[in-house]
This record gives structure tokens, sequence and C-alpha cells, in this order.
């Protein structure tokens, strides 16, 4: 069979049903076009060309490919990879990066099909690919400019940025990965390198009587199988319980579908997953717990030694029972939001491998440092002896806090000291890694008959699947921001995290707070219509101000923009007729009596190379592109010569990164090392002050842990605002949101912009459309296409309004935007509907079929 590739002749004699993708990335090693789904043919991120027409490579067979062109990105002319490229960049149309190159060649199809196309023809045609990132805004506006710069034979207009704070800096390595130049995880080769695969329980809920290997272990190609007996120290990990089983022994109970029982490593993934499916497992299989309230009584056994509450967390302040009698108006539901997906659009990946006598581990992970941690733990091995590596990721939301493959990956490169990669499948992924919580909440708000909220009563049960992972702190931020960006003197909250033997439940974008803004702001717009108040006149008379207290009993002493944020989108709202309004409030930083610290070191190479190092993980935010522009900011140095590192040989220590926290901290850091630097400037040539090295270090040791008796409550040392308004047209469908956001300072437009329109298409799909549903423990579908995410044509447009009401805490004032953005719009779309029909929502997702 022949064909050409790239304008090269090919010839193929192999099997006639590999598909494309396959070929392409594993025999050709041409690794643009990105694996996100395969063979699911979902996601897009295999876009590519075949005879001048997109296809997705995953969906097509070698034997299509006869006689025909096949183009990647490599294959374009260079006047259109130029234009694409430096569109998207400008545009801001890259995030993490993952999607971008299928993304660019679904914009060459486009734009040969309509050299000057509309915005509705760019939404209809983005239909086959997905963006977890961007809200896909700015994809589209890169598409018009690259139209408009191939039409007009004239090239993208540059970014104009001194690389200072507040410019539109273009992101870091965005090119590269525009043209899938800079590689993931999955795309890294080494010589010798293994495979391996994972051997999944068939069952939630199971005592695992035998494993038999025989059949695997005889299959041609196997190198070695492990069990539970092979890992050499702890076998049990997490970010706070360490309750969360490498691999499952013989004897034990799994707890949930995801759970590992062995792990294959082959001469190639193919043969590794062949092999696990000849993985023989005697079960007793025992009846699933997956009713986080049947968990909490007697009669069910306990699913951990400790028992099924995981955790509880009890605010009380002032006399609730006395306000709620007193009150004029009282609003009272039960209100239920569901498990998602975080569909970040990169598998989970790792790669291990020995290096002059230490485990040298790429790892995708949230939090280099803990995965070092975690990792050292398992193999019974100092952290010197384990260096990990950032390889910025393709999208985390949080799902790639916990550990997944890094330590199967550490484990079998270790034991037999060669390279091994564990890269997981779209199936896998959504099987294995931790998802959203499903969250019940029952609200009794009350307010005065001016329209004061007096008294707010929350019980809140949280179902936290099998294992901890961060479960009790997203229920103890639901409880800590159960009132919202709102003062209400008395308050009585009790946050439950249960475990039960669905999947297990962690870190998600939001973090808990949305779903209780979803309870406490449908609530606010039912106490409106019983009082006939109006509606954001009641939210701005009862916002946070200097002086109040948030549901914790932090006294709020700077930087509060709720009010700001709301009179932002006054007039909007006012003007429209069916229109949802929802405030929001969300912590930058851990808090709750635990650090929040971050170390930095800038290494001056040569007059035209600096380093700087830092313990931050890139997942398409644009925290490399901070850290640089701080650095700029404070020395005058020009952004493109700093190569930024995250690594753990570099002793620049942070934490995961996680609770909006990553631009805050690590701009303190930044500038505590840069004016050192800067100092040095003044005397000397950058070029005398090569070889030298300065370390900066920010930490926040002075929160308060959740019922300390102490003099002042300090929940966290810094919170965003944010509202949002949601307009219908007459049809009773979305056609704006308007979001109003305050992030202390803006660093950079285009990534705060981008932020806040990737989250709200986020916090739309959890509206509206997006669930995991289980049946048994078990998910129904692991398909990608099953998880409800909005595609270009189902997201409206997106218009962002900044507001900076400087943080006395943060960098030149800022404060974290990348949660807050869908803190509360699942709340604005219930109240818009409600609007337009009269029927009011207490269960998420609104729409879905």
């Amino acid at each position: 069979m022949h064909f050409t590739l790239n304008g090269q002749k090919k010839e193929y004699s192999s099997a006639p049903d590999l598909s494309l993708l396959k070929y392409l990335r594993e025999h050709e090693k041409i690794t643009s076009l990105k694996n996100g789904c395969a063979p699911q043919a979902s996601c897009g991120c295999c876009t590519i060309e075949l005879n001048g027409k997109a296809i997705l490579a995953c969906a097509i067979k070698m034997e299509k490919v006869a006689g025909g062109d096949v183009r990647t990105i490599e294959g374009l002319e260079q006047k259109t990879k130029d234009a694409l490229a430096d569109a998207f960049v400008a545009a801001g149309g890259v995030q993490c990066g993952f999607c971008t190159p299928g993304f660019l060649m679904r914009a060459k199809a486009i734009i040969d099909a309509n050299p000057d196309p509309d915005l509705q023809d760019i939404r209809k045609a983005l239909t086959p690919n997905l963006c977890r990132c961007t809200g896909y805004k700015k994809i589209e506006d890169a598409i018009l400019m690259a139209a408009e710069s191939l039409r007009e034979n004239k090239p993208v207009a540059e970014l104009l940025s001194s690389g200072g704070v507040g410019e539109r800096e273009p992101k870091y390595d965005a090119r590269k990965l525009a043209l899938g130049q800079r590689p993931f995880v999955v795309d890294m080769f080494f010589e010798g390198m293994l495979h391996g695969a994972l051997k999944f329980s068939d069952h939630p809920r199971a005592k695992i009587v035998a494993i038999n290997l025989e059949k695997a272990k005889s299959l041609t190609g196997v190198v070695h199988i492990f069990t539970a007996e092979d890992i050499p120290g702890e076998r049990f990990t997490g970010l706070i319980e360490q309750d969360w089983p490498l691999l499952v022994a013989v004897g034990e109970e799994t707890r949930y579908i995801g759970d590992a029982l062995a792990c294959v490593v082959a001469e190639n993934k193919d043969i590794a997953r062949e092999a696990v499916a000849l993985i023989k497992v005697e079960y007793e299989i025992l009846t699933p717990i997956t009713d986080a309230h049947f968990a909490l009584t007697d009669e069910a056994p306990y699913i951990h030694a400790k028992g099924n509450l995981l955790s509880r967390t009890t605010i009380k302040r002032g006399e609730v029972e006395k306000a709620l009698k007193n009150a004029a108006f009282i609003s009272t539901g039960a209100y239920n939001t569901q498990m998602i997906e975080h569909a970040f659009m990169e598998p989970e990946c790792c790669i291990a491998l020995p290096e002059n006598g230490r485990l040298q581990v790429y790892s995708q992970g949230q939090g280099v440092y803990e995965d070092r941690k975690s990792i050292t733990r398992i193999l019974d091995k100092k952290e010197d002896e384990v260096l990990v590596t950032l390889v910025p990721n393709g999208g985390g939301f949080g799902g790639k806090e916990d550990l997944t493959v890094q330590g199967h990956a550490a484990l079998a490169a270790h034991i037999l000291q060669k390279p091994v990669k564990f890269e997981l499948t779209r199936d896998e992924s959504i099987r294995m890694h931790p998802k959203r919580h499903p969250i019940e909440m029952h609200y009794t708000l009350g307010c005065d008959a001016n329209g004061k909220m007096t008294a707010l009563k929350a019980d809140i049960i949280g179902d936290t699947g099998a294992y901890a992972s961060v479960g009790m702190k997203v229920l103890e931020r639901a409880a800590g921001h159960a009132t919202g960006a709102y003062f209400i003197p008395a308050v009585e909250i009790d946050s439950k995290a249960v475990y039960t033997n669905n999947l297990p439940c962690g870190a998600m974008r939001g973090f808990g707070v949305n779903q209780v803004a979803f309870a406490l702001e449908s609530c606010i717009d039912d106490l409106c219509e019983q009082g006939g108040f109006d509606r954001w006149q009641f939210r701005y008379d009862n916002a946070l101000k200097e002086g109040d207290a948030t549901s914790t009993g932090q006294i709020i002493t700077g930087g509060c923009g709720a009010r700001e944020t709301l009179l932002a989108v006054k007039e909007q709202f006012e003007k429209a007729r069916y229109a949802g309004l929802a405030c929001g409030l969300k912590n930058t930083g851990i808090g709750n009596g635990m650090p929040d610290e971050s170390k930095v070191k800038i290494e001056i190479k040569t007059p035209d190379h600096i380093i700087l190092h830092h313990g931050w993980t890139e997942m398409g935010q644009g925290v490399h592109t901070m850290a640089i522009q701080f650095l700029s900011q404070v020395t005058g140095i020009d952004p493109s010569i700093v190569e930024v590192k995250v690594e753990t040989a570099s002793g620049a220590e942070a934490g995961m990164t996680t609770a909006s926290r990553a631009t805050s901290l690590i701009g303190n850091a930044v500038i505590d090392a840069a004016e050192k630097l800067k100092k040095d400037l003044a005397a000397n040539a950058l070029e005398k002050l090569v070889g030298k090295t300065y370390h900066g270090e920010w930490v926040c040791d002075w929160t308060t842990k959740p019922g300390a008796d102490v003099d002042e409550i300090i929940t966290h040392y810094s919170y965003s605002y944010a509202t949002q308004v949601v307009i219908l047209d007459e049809n009773g469908r979305i056609e704006k949101v308007i979001a109003a956001h305050d992030a202390g300072k803006i660093i950079n437009p285009n990534l705060f912009e981008g932020q806040i329109q990737g989250a709200v298409h986020m916090g739309l799909g959890y509206a509206l459309t997006e669930a995991l549903e289980l049946e048994n423990g078990v998910p129904k579908s692991t398909r990608l296409r099953k998880c409800g995410i909005l595609r270009a044509k189902e997201t409206p447009e997106i218009e962002v309004i900044g507001v900076e009401m400087h943080d006395p805490h943060g960098p030149y004032g800022a404060k974290g935007v990348g949660e807050i953005g869908l803190v509360p719009t699942a709340a604005a779309v219930a109240n818009a509907l409600y609007q337009f029909d009269g029927v009011r929502r207490m269960r998420l997702p609104m729409l879905r079929k």
C-alpha cells in the first residue's frame, strides 16, 4: 500500500486495521497530533488532514489511507503554519496546549472552506473538537485572526509587551504548544523503554481470594508482573490520609472499580494490555455501599477501619434558631449536585527510569514535591534518591493531584532498572482518578423585613467515594464558604465527608464552593420573591465589605470586591428580560491552619540565558508566564531570555498546585528573589552576574485551624470575589454570560480572560449537561462524549469584566482567579431559568436527558 505523508512517499504493508493515529505517533514518531480518547473519536486532539479534509486519525484505519495524501501540522505550508500559530498565540487561544494542534488543523479546514468565515460558521465547524481550558472564545478569535492574515496576505500582529505586570505577554511556550512541538509526557521516548498496564478490579467491593498470573506471564513480550508483595516500602498512599493502596493485596477488599490489583510491564503497550486481559482473579463479591446516608448507619459495613465518616466540620456563630424564629421570610430546600469528570484532554501518563544512580520520574502531576514524597515512601528511598521533573500537563483542574500511575511507573523502573512508561486510556482515566463531589445540601436561610439576611442553617453531606484524597478539605471548604460573598450574622453549619464504594472524589475547580453557591444563591432568589425585594439590591445590601465576617467568622480586612463586581454588572442585568444573578467568594491558599509557602531559585547562566526554578505545575493557567512577568517587572529583564523549570533537583519547593494560590505565592517568592537581583544589577551589567544564584521565598503561616480557640479567626490570607449574570433569549436559551471578577491585580489580561471564560464554560456544563453517572458503583459509561461537555456551538457569548481591588498580601495586589470563574455560574443559570418559566431547580445538571 502506498500513500504520501507530508509530501513524502510512503509504503505500508503491516496490519490494515491499525489506526492512522497509532501509525503516525508510534511508527513515524510524529507526536504533534495527540491521543486524548482513542478509539472514542470524541475529543478531536488527533485532527489531521487526509486528502484535503480534516479527519480524526484515531477513527481512520490504515487500509483507508491507501493512495491518499496525509498531512499533519509538519506538512503545512510555512505561511499557513505561521498565520495559525501566531494567531493562537496573539489571541490567547493556547492554554494547556494538548488540544491546540488539533484545533489548528481544524482551523485550516475552516479557512480552506471559507476564507472569510463568521463566528457561527466557526462554532459549528469546531464541533468535533473539545477544549476544557478556554471556553473556545479565544480559539474562535484566533481563527478569525488567522483567516484575515491569510486572506490579506499579511502577518498576524504581534502582542506588544515589555513583559511586565499588567501586560498581554504571550504565554510561555505557546507557539511550540500550538504547533505540537513541546512534548507532553506521553510524547517522550527513551531507548529500551518498556510499557506498563494495570489490572483493575472487576467489582467495586469484593474480597480478593486469589490472583492467577500464569497465562499472563507466559505471553511473549511480557517482562514482569508486579503485585502488592513486590512493593518494598509503604503500600498505602494519600495526600492527607494514607488510605489508598498502590496495589490491593490478596485477602483484602477492593473499595472501588478503579483499584489496581497488578501491573504488567511488557515490550509494548499492546502486549501489556493483552497480558492484563489474561490475569484471572478469584473474588468473593460483596454488595457495594453506594449511598452516603446508608454508609453512616449502624447497618453499613466499614469501608475503612476507622469507619465511614471521613470528616466532619461544624461552624456555629450567633443564635440561629432565635434568628430564624424572628425572620420575616425563610427559604428552605434540599439541593443536590452531581459527580462530574474533570475531562482534561491529556490522560494520565508517567515515565520513570534509572539515571546516574537515582530514579528520574517525569510527571504530569499537580505537585512534583508531593509526587516525590509518595514515591520515596513506596520505594523506601531517601528523597535525594528520587528526582521528579514536571512535564507541563494537558489540563488538571484538581484531577491530577492524587497519584495515578506515577507510583506504578516508579516501582517498575526501580525494580527492573529500565525506563518504563505507564499511560492510561481515556476509559481507564475516567475509571481511576478522583471526581467532583456530589453533595446534598439542606439549606434554611432567613432575612428580616428589610431584606437583610439574619441566619443560615446548612446540613451538608458529600460522597467522597472510596478514598480520602482531599475530601475532608473539600467539605471543610464547603462549610467555610456556605455563606458565600455575604455577611450573615448567625450560622449553624454541619458538613460531612463520607466514604462509599463509589469512585473517589477529591479536588476539582471550585473545591466544594460552587456546590454551596448553587444552594445559597437559589435561596436568595426565593427570599427576594417572597419579600418582593430587588434581586440586585438585596445582594448589594448583604454583600461582604470590610469589617464583615465570612462563614467561619473571619473578619474581612482588605481587598473586598464583592460590591464592586455587583456594580460592574448592574446595568446589563437590569436591562435583560430573563436574567439570573449570582455572586461568588473563593479562597486563595489552603489556609485553615496549614502553611502556604513557595520557594524560587533564579540562575544567571549566561547574559542571554536565565533559568527560573519554581515548584508549581503549569497546566494551562499560565503560572510560568506570570512568574516571568513578575521577574521582568522587578528587574526589567527581557522575558525571552528566561527559561522556566520545575524539578525537585532545584530545591525550589512548593506544595500542590491547588486552591488558586500559585500566582499569589510564586509572585511573592519571585519578587523576593528579583529584588536581590535588581540590587546587583544596579551596580553590575548582567554578564558580570553569570554564575550567581538568587533565592526567594514567601510563607503564609498565620491562618487558624477550624474550631481553634484564637483571638482572631483567619481562615485564609486572601479571597476573590465575583458576580455573574446569565441572560436568556426569548426561547429560554442562554444567550450571554457576563462575568465580573475581582482579581486584585490582573497580571496578564489574556490569561485572566482565558481563565474566566474557560471556568464559565465548565460552570455551564456543570449547570446544564455534565454528569458521570454510576450504577452500583460502576460508571454507566466511560466515553468522553457521554460526559456532557459543551461544544463550541453550544457555548454562549461570555463577556469578562475585570475588577481590581488590591489584596494586601498578593503580589502587586493579585488574587487567585483559577477557580472562582465557575463558583456562581450554576446558580446564575438556575436563577435565570426560574425567571423564564417559574420552576425552581433543586438538582444539577438541569438539562441532562
